[in-house]
C-alpha cells in the first residue's frame, strides 16, 4: 500500500504537468484555427485613382493574397435619383476604384500598419481602410488569452516539479540505509540509485498512459466537438502519434532529470 501511495502521488504530480502542456496546444491550436477564419473574412479596402492589375496589388505586400474590384453600382444607386443614364455612365467613369484585399492570415497590428504604409507608397492608391481598431481589440483578446493559459501551464509545472522533487527526495532518505550499504560494498552511485531511476522512470510511463487515454477520451467527447463547432474551428485536440511521443518524452525527461539531480545531491553531502 505504501509503495502504491508513493506511485500515486508521482503519477498525479506528472499527470497534472502533462495535462496543462496539452491544454496550452490545444488552446494554441484553437487560436491558430480562429484566425484562418478571422482571416476568411477580414479584409482591407483601397482606394485608387486609376484602375489597377491585381499582380500589381499583390506586389505591394506579401501579406496580400488577393485583390477584388468592388462595383460602383452599390454606391451610384445612392445617387440615383432620377438622373439620366448618361450621368450615371459619367459618374461611375470618374469614381475612385474600390479594392478588397484578401490577406494571407490574420496578422498582427504591427504588419496591418506595414501593409497601409506599403499601400499608400502606391501614387494611385489615395485612401486605405484597415478597420484598424476592430482589428487591435480582437487580436489583443486572443493574445491575452494565449498567454493567460500559457501563464497557468508554467504555475502548474513550477509547482508541480518542486512536488515530484520533494518526492523522489523523501523516497531517497527511506532508503538512505540502504544506498550507504551498498557504498560500502563499493556499488557505483548509478548501481545504489538504480531503484530510484526505476520508480521515476516507471511513473513516467503510467502518467503517460493515463494522459494518453484521457486525451484520447476527449478528443472523441461529442461536448467538446459541440463547443468547438460553436465557435466554428475544427482541430486536432490530440495526435495519438505525434502528441504522445511528444507527452512521453516530457514526463520520461523531467522524472530521469529530478532522479539525476537528487543523485547527484546525494553524492556531494556523502
Amino acid at each position: 500500500m505504501k509503495s502504491v501511495r508513493n506511485h500515486l502521488s508521482l503519477v498525479i504530480a506528472l499527470l497534472s504537468i502533462l495535462f496543462s502542456m496539452q491544454v496550452f496546444q490545444i488552446v494554441d491550436r484553437s487560436i491558430d484555427a480562429y484566425k484562418k477564419n478571422l482571416a476568411n473574412n477580414y479584409s482591407v479596402i483601397a482606394v485608387s485613382q486609376k484602375k489597377l492589375a491585381n499582380d500589381e496589388i499583390m506586389c505591394i505586400n506579401k501579406l496580400i493574397s488577393n485583390a477584388e474590384e468592388l462595383s460602383p453600382d452599390s454606391v451610384i444607386k445612392r445617387f440615383n435619383n432620377g438622373m439620366k443614364s448618361s450621368n450615371l455612365e459619367l459618374l461611375k467613369i470618374t469614381l475612385p476604384k474600390f479594392y478588397k484585399l484578401s490577406l494571407e492570415y490574420y496578422p498582427t497590428p504591427q504588419e496591418v500598419k506595414k501593409l497601409t504604409k506599403d499601400l499608400l507608397k502606391n501614387s494611385s492608391i489615395t485612401k486605405v481602410e484597415d478597420f484598424s481598431h476592430n482589428h487591435d481589440t480582437t487580436y489583443k483578446l486572443l493574445l491575452l488569452f494565449k498567454n493567460v493559459v500559457a501563464l497557468f501551464a508554467i504555475v502548474v509545472l513550477v509547482v508541480t516539479l518542486l512536488l515530484i522533487f520533494k518526492e523522489l527526495k523523501i523516497w531517497q532518505y527511506k532508503h538512505n540505509e540502504r544506498m550507504n550499504i551498498m557504498g560500502l560494498f563499493g556499488a557505483a552511485m548509478w548501481l545504489r540509485s538504480a531503484v530510484l531511476f526505476r520508480l521515476a522512470i516507471v511513473d513516467a510511463l503510467i502518467a503517460s498512459f493515463l494522459a494518453f487515454g484521457v486525451f484520447i477520451y476527449v478528443s472523441s467527447s461529442s461536448w467538446v466537438l459541440q463547443q468547438l463547432d460553436n465557435i466554428g474551428i475544427s482541430i486536432v485536440i490530440f495526435n495519438p502519434v505525434d502528441d504522445y511521443l511528444l507527452i512521453l518524452g516530457v514526463a520520461m525527461s523531467i522524472s530521469i532529470l529530478l532522479a539525476s539531480l537528487i543523485v547527484i545531491g546525494h553524492k556531494e553531502e556523502v
